[in-house]
């Protein structure tokens, strides 16, 4: 049995994607299912660029990803505090 030979399996998008394609598979692809449970979906926040994508208007039917990725997340994790000061960083928060 491969599954014993796993702790976890971490799946990573690349840049702003929808989550919500990938989490589906594991609900609805009955093969994954049975291998495989989604634990849960993390995002990483450019806290330097956040802001602007959240802001970003897109043309009527297109989603804005930055606010899927973050509505869908269980955790959110930080990330490029470092580059943007107390004040930018709370307003992330």
């Amino acid at each position: 049995d491969h599954r014993k030979q796993f702790d976890a399996i971490v799946i990573e998008t690349t840049g702003l994607a929808d989550p919500a394609p990938v989490a589906q598979t594991f609900f609805v692809d009955d093969n994954i299912k049975a291998l495989f449970v989604l634990d849960a979906v993390i995002t990483f926040v450019d806290c330097k660029h956040v802001t602007a994508h959240l802001d970003e208007v897109k043309p009527a039917g297109v989603e804005n990803e930055a606010i899927e990725q973050v509505a869908f997340a269980d955790v959110l994790v930080l990330n490029k505090t470092d580059l943007v000061t107390p004040e930018e960083l709370g307003a992330v928060r």
